[in-house]
């Protein structure tokens, strides 16, 4: 990151892996400008206000800004308000995300079925690339330009293709049709596996023009993604959020620019 206030906008950074990753970045000894995006204000102030007193020496300040990225006017009205005020932008962090999977259990059948894989492709690709589209202009205009995808482990097609699929499912389903319901998370899983080529695309398109670009495996997290809750989730062996807003701010802060054009996690990176 160049010299002065380095200008981040994260998605969803109000809850979740988002909130942690605005946590630790407040915690850092760089100073930042940290956009925190968020649906509604509301939530955004809200957050705001908590980490006002979990972090009260930060170095950085944090705004709130309304984004909601299946909504193409509140991203034309959010790259206006950045264009506007900061000119640039150093660190785009795409971790607004969804998993709609629940909806083929609510609604069996075809209707559920659809409404599940539209929903996560809608949210998790087609909007990130959209969102990531219209603020290009302004991340052209860092000295330091970053793009950051916030993938999953369950996106690994090497993990999947050895019969692993998630720690909520224990084993293969019996022979036989109708297969018992199961949350397998199939189609959040394959909007991730989409989002990581998407990264890959964007790794090359924009490789002349000097930005680094990543997607970020933070590990199985006790969040709210899904609505399953984080007690539940931990009762599968889900870490804190904590860990993957620390991954997050290695990533912006370089200590894993080896790994440009990578799915990277804690461990290193991730197959594909």
């Amino acid at each position: 990151m160049a010299s002065g206030k380095g200008i981040i906008l994260i998605t969803g950074g109000n809850t979740g892996i988002g909130y942690e990753t605005v946590k630790a970045l407040m915690q850092s000894e760089k100073p930042y400008t940290i956009l925190m995006g968020s649906r509604k204000l509301e939530n955004a102030d809200n957050a705001i206000k908590q980490l006002s007193s979990e972090v009260p020496n930060t170095r950085s300040d944090v705004t709130p800004i309304q984004i909601d990225i299946v909504d193409d006017d509140s991203i034309d009205k959010c790259f206006k308000a950045v264009e506007q005020k900061y000119g640039k932008l150093d660190v785009l962090i795409n971790n607004a995300g969804a998993a709609h999977d629940g909806l083929m259990l609510q609604t069996p059948g075809a209707k559920g079925i659809r409404a599940a894989w539209d929903l996560s492709y809608s949210v998790n690709v087609t909007s990130t690339q959209v969102m990531t589209s219209v603020f290009m202009p302004l991340l052209l205009q860092s000295s330091d330009p970053r793009l950051l995808f916030i993938t999953s482990g369950l996106s690994s097609l090497n993990t999947a293709s050895s019969g692993k699929t998630s720690n909520a499912v224990r084993a293969n389903p019996p022979k036989g049709w109708p297969k018992p319901s199961e949350m397998s998370a199939i189609a959040y899983r394959s909007s991730k596996t989409a989002l990581n080529m998407m990264m890959l695309d964007w790794a090359r398109v924009l490789k002349e023009d000097g930005v680094k670009v990543w997607a970020i495996s933070p590990g199985f997290l006790a969040t709210g993604l899904a609505g399953v809750g984080a007690e539940k989730l931990k009762s599968f062996g889900a870490g804190h959020p904590s860990a993957g807003g620390d991954i997050i701010k290695k990533v912006v802060e370089g200590e894993r620019d080896g790994d440009v054009g990578q799915v990277v996690n804690k461990d290193g990176v991730q197959p594909w």
